[in-house]
């Protein structure tokens, strides 16, 4: 059935969210504190061995590692984070943040919003999300995105046991974002090339990254904002293939 594994992933963020408060109860402020700093530091290396991954290849000769797609990465950054400050993506999730906090009865939670937005960024960007979505939508096949669900699992329930309950309403936006792009998986699927999920990897971990430093530093790096430039590394994939 399409769509069943943006329903697993949906599920598991939320259940995660709701498990991760029950541990939050019984943790001293100390021990959340410490959580949510380790939660940020393997988020942080884990979108940097991403970035690493897609950008360190071995030189066609075997005689060293070749640095690839540093300035695709650079550009689709910098035009990415321009797009997003004219936008101001980052206001959009706020304020979606605030409504929330309202209609879920979490204003005295003062920990909601900043929660609610950063556990989104970490769900939401990066490869897994869209190539799962569209090979839910295409062909049935929730092998990725039970991967990817797993792995939202853990990082939720920390998240959720040292910022609290904001963490777990981040099942909404994977359900918007990934469900949207199973819907439409076949409109996209011309378009996504091995060059394209690589470059949206490459571009995407590295915003992953970045949500992990705000975790260990909080608003270290404004990650919403930069969100476009996944758009600009789609749009560069095919420059690049027309040059």
């Amino acid at each position: 059935m399409p769509g069943l594994g943006t329903l697993i992933n949906t599920l598991a963020i939320a259940v995660a969210g709701v498990l991760g408060l029950m541990l939050r109860r019984v943790l001293h402020q100390r021990y959340q504190e410490s959580i949510i700093t380790a939660s940020g530091v393997a988020v942080a290396f884990l979108g940097a061995a991403g970035t690493l991954a897609k950008m360190l290849q071995m030189s066609p000769d075997g005689a060293g590692l070749e640095v690839h797609g540093a300035l695709l990465m650079i550009l689709s950054l910098i035009l990415g984070a321009l797009t997003g400050e004219i936008i101001d993506i980052d206001r959009g999730f706020t304020r979606f943040g605030v409504w929330l906090k309202r209609k879920s009865g979490s204003s005295k939670d003062p920990r909601f919003v900043d929660a609610f937005v950063t556990a989104s960024l970490t769900v939401c960007v990066g490869a897994m999300a869209i190539i799962g979505a569209i090979e839910d939508g295409l062909r049935g096949d929730i092998s990725v995105l039970a991967a990817k669900s797993l792995l939202d699992f853990f990082i939720i329930l920390m998240m959720a046991a040292s910022m609290g309950r904001g963490a777990g309403f981040a099942a909404l936006p994977v359900l918007l974002l990934q469900g949207s792009v199973t819907i439409l998986a076949k409109l996209v699927e011309p378009i996504m090339t091995d060059t394209v999920i690589g470059n949206i990897s490459l571009v995407g971990n590295v915003l992953i990254a970045c949500v992990g430093l705000n975790l260990v530093r909080p608003r270290t790096v404004n990650v919403a904002n930069p969100l476009p430039a996944l758009l600009f590394a789609i749009g560069f994939s095919f420059v690049t293939a027309l040059a």
